[in-house]
């Protein structure tokens, strides 16, 4: 089984093409997790899957590292896209990805004939507590939550995936570990969620980490960058165009009708795996 092992800001991804089915859908979930685990497999974020699609050029599917299936991400979408252009699987720079939040359209920055960066238009945010889900009925806009007997103002939203947004003066003290794995489990959340932790520098500039669902924190997280400036936009902290320093570097966020995100992502190695994995 070949693969490349690839990242978006540190955020880390094993991509294989799975066109011609050489994981059988009943096994994704549980190869998904073998492959992921660090230190005894390859070890990763997550798994990103090329399948064929009736509606985009090429159709992404995601699992994080626990084997759960994620609908949508902004660091692994633009792996996933600079995987099929070099891969000959896409022949052309812009191009439509279908994914379970939706079709997006990516551009890519070339080179030569590698692919440097990525542009994504990663849709309309959705503020309805249906939209992630979330128990009660609105929005949730600077809300209080009570963990563990302490409030936090909370701004929830869907960026194709759910994601709670906590601001705070000092991200890079704050408890994100304990309170993100918490929050990711709360009873308001059914499906759980990814909790954001943003810290606003000034109106063009903002640090960001990321409790991601079924993966814990990580170095960089799109999705999860998108929903915290575009909180902040609504509140009113920030301008439209964001800056945003996560632990493995730096994406540029604009908000307009929809939200686009940009970055670098790199291929670290590809490689066959010859580990044995039961997929029959």
């Amino acid at each position: 089984m070949r693969f490349w092992k690839m990242h978006g800001l540190g955020n880390d991804y094993i991509v294989i093409d799975n066109r011609a089915q050489v994981i059988p859908e009943k096994r994704i979930k549980h190869v998904a997790a073998e492959l992921c685990e660090r230190r005894f497999s390859i070890g990763a974020d997550g798994l990103l899957l090329v399948f064929p699609s009736k509606v985009a050029d090429i159709r992404m599917r995601i699992f994080n590292s626990d084997g759960s299936e994620a609908e949508m991400c902004g660091n692994g979408i633009r792996c996933f896209s600079k995987y099929c252009y070099e891969n000959g699987i896409v022949n052309k720079t812009t191009f439509s990805i279908e994914t379970l939040a939706g079709i997006k359209q990516v551009w890519l920055t070339l080179q030569g004939k590698e692919v440097t960066s990525v542009r994504a238009d990663m849709g309309a945010p959705s503020w309805s507590r249906s939209a992630l889900p979330m128990v009660g009925e609105g929005e949730a806009i600077n809300e209080t939550l009570l963990v563990e007997g302490e409030p936090y103002k909370i701004t929830c939203l869907s960026m194709g995936n759910p994601h709670c947004v906590i601001f705070t003066d000092n991200v890079s003290e704050f408890p994100v570990v304990n309170i993100g794995a918490i929050i990711e489990y709360d009873k308001f959340f059914p499906k759980r969620t990814n909790v954001v932790f943003s810290q606003v520098i000034n109106r063009n500039e903002m640090h960001v980490r990321v409790w991601e669902r079924g993966c814990g924190e990580t170095l960089a997280c799109g999705t999860g960058t998108c929903a915290a400036v575009a909180a902040a936009n609504r509140l009113g902290k920030v301008n439209n165009k964001v800056t945003a320093h996560l632990l493995g570097g730096e994406l540029c966020i604009e908000v307009n009708e929809t939200i686009f995100l940009s970055g670098e992502t790199e291929k670290v190695f590809e490689g066959t795996l010859f580990k044995e994995i039961q997929i029959i």
